[in-house]
This record gives C-alpha cells, sequence and structure tokens, in this order.
C-alpha cells in the first residue's frame, strides 16, 4: 500500500535523520515486528524501511480524478498506424497493478476519432444527397439509379491511394467524401436536362434524347472538373511534404475521383439511364 508523509521542514532535507525516527510498535500482545524491537517499545524507520532519494516527476498531471504519466514517441520510416498497433499489442500483454490503465492516445486516437466522425457525415451527407434527389425527380427509381452510380466514381480515388502508397489516411477520406459530391452534382445536372428535354421540350424518351443531353452537358462537367483539377495539381506535384500530409492525398484522391467521375457522367450514366430509366409520362 503506498503511503504519502509530509514531515516537517528540518526533516525533507535530512536523509539520516529521516531514518533515525522513531516508529512506535504494537502494544502488548500484538506480534513484534521483523525490524526489532521488542513490543510496546519503538524502533528506528530505518529498520522498517528503505530510506532513499529517489527521481520524481517535478509536474503531476492529472485526468478525470487520476494520476497521468506520459510516454511518447514517434514512428520513422514506418506508417503511424502500424507503429500505434504494435504499440497497443504490446501494452495489452502488460499486467497492470490494480488501479493503473494505458491508453494509446495522441496523433493516430485523434485520427481515429476524426476518421469514425467522417464516416458518420459521409452516410449523413449520403442521406441528404437521396432526399434532395427525390425531392427534385420525385422518383425512388432515379434515386436508386444516381446513388448506384456515385460508386463508380470512386474507382479513380482509389486507384490514387493506391499509386501513392495504398495509405489511406484523412486527407484522402476527404477526398473520397469530395469526389461524391461533385459526382452527385454532375449526375443531377445530365439527369435533370434529360428530364427537362422530355417533359418541356416535348423530345421523345429515347437515344437521340440522351445523346443530345448529354452533348449539351458536356460545357458544364468539364469545367466543374477542370476547375477543380487544376487548383489541386500543385498540391499533386508537390508531393508529400512537410505541412501537406492532409492536403496532398486529398489532392491525389480527389484528382483521381475527377477524371473516373467525368468519365462517368459523360458516357456511363446517360448509357445506363437509357437502359434503366422510364419515360417521364409513366413515372
Amino acid at each position: 500500500i503506498e503511503v504519502v508523509v509530509w514531515g516537517d521542514a528540518a526533516l525533507r532535507t535530512d536523509v539520516t535523520a529521516i531514518r533515525e525516527l522513531r516508529i512506535a510498535l504494537p502494544p502488548m500482545g500484538a506480534p513484534a515486528p521483523t525490524g526489532g524491537g521488542s513490543a510496546g517499545s519503538d524502533v528506528r524507520l530505518a529498520d522498517l524501511a528503505t530510506v532513499a532519494v529517489v527521481p520524481a516527476p517535478n509536474v503531476v498531471r492529472r485526468e478525470g480524478a487520476s494520476r497521468r504519466i506520459d510516454v511518447t514517441c514517434d514512428a520513422r520510416g514506418r506508417d503511424l498506424g502500424a507503429v500505434a498497433k504494435d504499440v497497443a499489442r504490446a501494452v495489452n500483454a502488460v499486467s497492470f497493478p490494480a488501479g493503473h490503465h494505458a491508453e494509446i492516445l495522441g496523433e493516430y486516437a485523434a485520427r481515429g476519432d476524426a476518421r469514425s466522425r467522417l464516416f458518420g457525415v459521409a452516410l449523413l451527407s449520403l442521406f441528404g444527397i437521396a432526399i434532395v434527389l427525390y425531392a427534385d425527380f420525385r422518383s425512388a427509381a432515379l434515386v436508386a439509379f444516381i446513388m448506384a452510380t456515385l460508386s463508380f466514381a470512386l474507382v479513380g480515388g482509389v486507384v490514387g491511394v493506391i499509386a501513392t502508397g495504398g495509405v489511406v489516411s484523412l486527407g484522402s477520406l476527404v477526398g473520397f467524401v469530395t469526389v461524391l459530391g461533385i459526382a452527385a452534382r454532375n449526375a443531377i445536372v445530365l439527369v435533370s436536362h434529360f428530364r427537362h428535354l422530355e417533359r418541356d421540350e416535348g423530345m421523345t424518351f429515347g437515344e437521340m434524347l440522351v445523346v443530345r443531353g448529354a452533348s449539351e452537358r458536356v460545357v458544364p462537367v468539364l469545367m466543374t472538373a477542370l476547375a477543380t483539377g487544376l487548383a489541386l495539381v500543385p498540391l499533386v506535384i508537390s508531393g508529400n511534404r512537410p505541412g501537406n500530409e492532409i492536403e496532398h492525398p486529398m489532392a491525389v484522391v480527389i484528382l483521381g475521383g475527377l477524371v473516373t467521375s467525368t468519365i462517368l457522367n459523360l458516357l456511363v450514366v446517360p448509357a445506363l439511364y437509357l437502359r434503366f430509366a422510364r419515360p417521364a409520362a409513366e413515372v
């Protein structure tokens, strides 16, 4: 049992005086201590304990009403996540005394929390996109069609991650969410124009409608992709330099996703719309 004793000022700097402190022994009838002396008398503290000056922290940190000791390290030559997992595996194998436990904190834990929040925001965003699509098209089939095509837009981002080492960082996840938004926006532009040509301009649902609608929306889709992509090229070229740990992987994913999402919206979405969509009069 750890016991903290605060002595007189004259004793705190004199180890010899502390060793000579007299400790009262139990009264008659009680077991005598192993350090010597008879029951009811007193003995020196040095006979019962080891008195020495030892290092101690000059600052006692507390968190949640408990004392905390920080052990810090840095990763070099390896992915931070892999190092943190090795450390967690080693720490979990250690048996701590009662009342003690270890936690893996720092950048790795913060990144895990941010990733969890980002996944939640991404799911909420997809749900919001679906709501907006249904409010615009009033067709569950069209909403399902557009949401299904969004996954193809992520192919370029996945290729970008693989080409840069295969590590999915927080910046990469932000890039994937951004690509989903751009792909959804372009798909809405295309499908809305298809419906406009059919309902407002009287075109018959078919190949001519889809070809005309896609050709008339080439410029807006390409402008969106070029405006975003050209702004990200310097970040991609500069590489993963210090200070660009978030921006570089994000730019790689967005740039790769822009390529596939543009091809998707100009070639795949019109073909799939022609194959699976129905005339507006039947919706």
